[in-house]
């Protein structure tokens, strides 16, 4: 027989709350956004409200029968997951927790009715998310569930097949991690009670969460009212199925952005050689509202396909290409059209994305012959003409010797003709920078985990240095008998090497005089790889923006050796660039990011190689 509790239970706080929740007159906006951020509390309350039950009166054995009775704790069931469309949630932690200390009643002293149960999931969570980086030169990574270079724990190598019976598979099943980017999150409350036995029993009466994702990203009280809200006060990190939604923001707060498509901002300058300019952005739907809206038999919300668009510009703002990249879109989840049987996106995808929108990418690996215009990378979608008009087929460069600047937006596009298309963010823009690289120096791009959860990039050109920090460890032996020289005569003759075997000599160590050793001496040497360069002069708002690189935990910078060519030669698909993230750590102690008198500010990024130099021990 099934083991129920007296009364009922509830959530009354948690990360996430709706319309109708006990959060809505408590908290502004009822705290209705889908991303939270690791690195705040999670909180999760539960209300045991069993009749006439205050704070004052303890849980008991009486107030039960053989499988009824009092709560007297709660079990949270902390679950992830990375797909929500396939859940395979895993239970990451379990926390139980006896009822919240006593409340009373500011005035009369008088306690509150029910029994809450009041836990912190973040601490637990923040050991799950890292960062996920993408290979230089990759469209997207590989997959949502398991990311690209992610941050997390190092699995073994030892596993070199997933095959007991075979060797030498290209991928074994025991040496990847879960991507480090983003975790849906959902928390399973289960009750015990004390039955009229005075047995702890499991109750029945479990409370499922709303589900939320979390990412790795911080949230500065002086800059932001309410984190990621939905409020038209605040920016939208969260594509939504509304179009209307175009103020939402890609996952990094550089200045590059606008809502407008008059207005143009500042341009974040990008190279023709850079390989690597990532957007990550939060889709939590994949429909956009009424997008099929007199088009064919249906009005419907399903969407076909979905990219990145760019729109390239001369100097005196004269559109030159528009094209699409869709890499992300091989991540997303597919269905079948309830109005064309035909393949859509489903709607929910609750998923971090990232997508290359480097120069370099967009002219020499996005796709161009292979006619992306076919539909969905995931399946094609045929359509009377055979494909949809939007998607050009380019066999030269998109960004052209005349391209001054580009822009890039998020659209989606419906699954019916006409085939509409909606924007669904904001507008990033870019500047083509054309300066000659230094032969000598080269300039030093660098990455890092930003503010957002996600990535963002550099390109630093000024006055580089580079050296070394040298540390030594040194002992002190005893010195040799300096006093002692074996001679080279008998008796005062001089030895006849003709006639005296040289193996009277057994080495070439002297009896005496081995002075070339003894007294002080290196234990070993410690050294590091130090570098430092400057920005260009930046304003109030970019400064702002690069600080973010000052206080990340993950920076790197891109480099070109010997391994990396080597990992490029041995699968260009898994390295499609020669150069390579290499970790380093920012060794800045203070930055300044405004100065009235002078006006405009640079950096002086000051960094060692989190590689040290590797050095010989004595």
């Amino acid at each position: 027989m099934a083991v129920t509790i007296n009364g009922q239970i509830s959530y009354t706080l948690t990360p996430i709350n709706f319309t109708g929740s006990n959060a809505v007159e408590t908290f502004y906006e009822h705290r209705s956004n889908y991303l939270k951020s690791v690195n705040e509390k999670n909180i999760f309350q539960i209300t045991w409200d069993a009749t006439n039950l205050t704070e004052g009166v303890e849980a008991s054995s009486e107030n039960g029968t053989s499988n009824k009775g009092d709560v007297i704790y709660i079990k949270f069931q902390v679950q992830t997951t990375m797909d929500v469309n396939n859940p395979d949630y895993k239970t990451i932690a379990e926390i139980t927790k006896s009822r919240d200390i006593v409340s009373k009643h500011y005035s009369t002293g008088a306690f509150a009715y029910n029994h809450r149960f009041t836990i912190d999931i973040s601490d637990v969570l923040s050991n799950e998310l890292t960062y996920s980086l993408c290979p230089i030169g990759k469209g997207t990574w590989q997959s949502n569930n398991y990311g690209g270079m992610n941050g997390g724990r190092i699995m073994p190598d030892t596993v070199l097949s997933n095959s007991a019976s075979s060797a030498g598979n290209a991928v074994s099943d025991f040496n990847v991690s879960k991507n480090g980017t983003f975790r849906v999150v959902r928390v399973k409350a289960v009750p015990y009670i004390i039955n009229s036995n005075g047995e702890i029993l499991e109750a029945s009466n479990t409370k499922m969460s709303n589900k939320y994702v979390v990412i790795n990203s911080v949230n500065q009280v002086e800059l932001n009212s309410v984190y990621y809200s939905i409020s038209s006060l605040n920016s939208n990190f969260t594509i939504f199925a509304t179009a209307s939604g175009t103020n939402n923001k890609f996952l990094t707060r550089c200045t590059n952005f606008t809502a407008s498509t008059t207005t143009i901002p500042y341009k974040k300058p990008v190279r023709l050689d850079d390989a690597a300019e990532y957007l990550n952005f939060y889709l939590y739907s994949a429909s956009s509202a009424s997008i099929n809206a007199g088009g064919g038999s249906f009005e419907t919300n399903e969407v076909a396909a979905m990219g990145i668009k760019v729109e390239t510009f001369e100097s005196d703002g004269s559109v030159e290409n528009t094209f699409y990249v869709r890499d992300f879109e091989d991540n997303l989840t597919t269905a079948v059209s309830a109005a064309t049987s035909k393949k859509i996106l489903k709607d929910t995808q609750q998923q971090v994305q990232t997508q290359n929108i480097s120069p370099y990418f967009l002219n020499n690996t996005a796709p161009t012959s292979d006619n992306p215009a076919l539909g969905l990378k995931t399946g094609a979608i045929n359509t009377a003409s055979g494909a949809f008009p939007y998607w050009q087929d380019y066999s030269s460069d998109k960004i052209t010797s005349s391209t001054s600047y580009y822009r890039v937006s998020l659209v989606k596009i419906g699954n019916q003709t006409p085939f509409n298309e909606k924007r669904h963010s904001e507008f990033r823009y870019f500047s083509i920078d054309r300066e000659d690289e230094k032969a000598a120096y080269g300039f030093v791009r660098f990455h890092w985990l930003n503010s957002m959860g996600a990535t963002d990039s550099y390109t630093a050109k000024r006055n580089i240095t580079e050296g070394l920090t040298i540390s030594r460890g040194v002992i002190e032996r005893n010195s040799t008998d300096t006093t002692w020289y074996q001679n080279d005569t008998i008796n005062g003759t001089t030895i006849d090497t003709a006639k005296i075997p040289t193996r009277v000599y057994v080495s070439d160590t002297m009896r005496g005089g081995d002075i070339y050793k003894g007294g002080r001496e290196v234990l070993n040497v410690n050294a590091e790889k130090t570098q430092s360069v400057y920005t260009e002069p930046l304003n109030r708002d970019d400064a702002n923006w690069l600080k973010g690189m000052m206080l990340s935990p993950n920076v790197w910078i891109e480099m070109d050796t010997n391994a990396t060519k080597m990992g490029n030669t041995m699968n260009p698909y898994l390295r499609p660039s020669t150069k390579e993230y290499i970790p380093v750590i920012i060794t800045n102690s203070e930055v300044e990011t405004t100065n009235e008198e002078v006006g405009l500010v640079t950096f002086n990024i000051e960094y060692v190689l989190s590689h040290k130099v590797i050095t010989q021990r004595n």
